[in-house]
């Protein structure tokens, strides 16, 4: 297909490979029966409207890249399990990238029969125009689907990639031309490596969100996300989508925090986060992460300020992804 390729292609795509998707049955049948410790089939949760965009998603999703089945070859079966298992408890947000790994095709055996009620949520690292069309398609057809809710521009991290983007043939193009055509609703940008890049990113373009990590450790880091990147996201009513939020886990070694409930808790009580995606290595922690979230409540300055004391020491443990590029 060329980059010029239109909906109605799509379409005919998400037709020939209908016979893949997991059927409603087999998704019933492989649904997972409500956890011993209480949280029931039909869980929900609190939901937020993400930005300026209208949509309420619940403020957790389910991530597809890190410690989970999602992006492991070979290990289909306990990540169909996992992604039903989240339809279950409530989740209608799923994040995904092209480069992790099997994870756009996990997720589109399942997700089609459920797409009319699903935020959907792709990225692309690509810098140039064609490039991220080429890679749009790969998603939508991986994915299953004809249109994604969320497409954004992956892991920006320098300033001369801004320029690239946003030069002559960069991927901005091709993210105007997905929406004039209606294959994504809304675009984003995400970056864990310099919040003073993604403000920037910000201020030239009209994106809808940004994916930024958002945790308590990060605040010791002496280029720290929110103070860079919220004030900017606020004033343009950009919706904020909060990863890295139990930093892979190391947030719960011994002496930092006691868990998700802390964790997630002061992710989401920074004013002007909407919602954060975290992945899950098993049933048992996604239900965990899904409980949190049913109970979560905005915390107090003190609750707060007593879990940036505590991840002080260990500021640097929980933001090595700040080094990757």
């Amino acid at each position: 297909m060329t980059p010029k390729t239109t909906r109605r292609v799509f379409l005919a795509i998400s037709m020939a490979v209908a016979g893949g998707i997991v059927g409603g049955a087999a998704l019933k049948q492989q649904s997972t029966p409500a956890s011993s410790d209480g949280v029931p089939a039909t869980a929900t949760m609190p939901e937020r409207v993400l930005g300026s965009t209208g949509v309420r998603v619940p403020i957790l999703g389910l991530g597809g890249a890190g410690q989970t089945p999602l992006s492991w070859e070979g290990k289909e079966k306990e990540a169909i399990v996992l992604i039903q298992r989240a339809l279950d408890l409530g989740i209608r947000y799923f994040d995904t990238a092209d480069s992790y790994g099997p994870s756009e095709d996990y997720l589109g055996k399942v997700l089609p029969a459920h797409r009319a009620r699903l935020f959907l949520a792709s990225k692309t690292a690509q810098r140039d125009r064609d490039g991220a069309w080429r890679a749009l398609e790969r998603s939508l057809k991986r994915l299953n689907t004809d249109y994604l809710d969320l497409w954004q521009l992956h892991h920006v991290s320098f300033e001369e990639e801004l320029d690239t983007i946003f030069g002559r043939n960069g991927a901005v193009q091709a993210l105007e031309e997905a929406k004039q055509q209606k294959l994504v609703r809304f675009v984003g940008i995400t970056g864990h490596h310099e919040g003073t890049i993604i403000a920037e990113g910000l201020r030239r373009y009209a994106f809808d969100t940004t994916l930024i990590p958002v945790n308590a450790a990060d605040k010791h880091h002496p280029r720290p996300f929110i103070p860079a990147v919220l004030p900017v996201a606020r004033s343009k009513q950009i919706g904020v989508i909060a990863m890295k939020v139990p930093a892979y886990g190391r947030l719960f070694k011994p002496g930092v925090l006691d868990g998700m409930h802390q964790a997630l808790g002061y992710t989401l009580s920074v004013p002007g986060v909407h919602c954060a995606v975290i992945a899950a290595e098993d049933i048992a922690q996604l239900e965990s992460n899904v409980k949190v979230a049913q109970a979560f409540e905005p915390l107090s300055e003190n609750a707060i300020a007593q879990i940036e004391q505590r991840t002080a020491a260990a500021w640097q443990d929980n933001t090595f992804f700040r080094a990757w590029t």
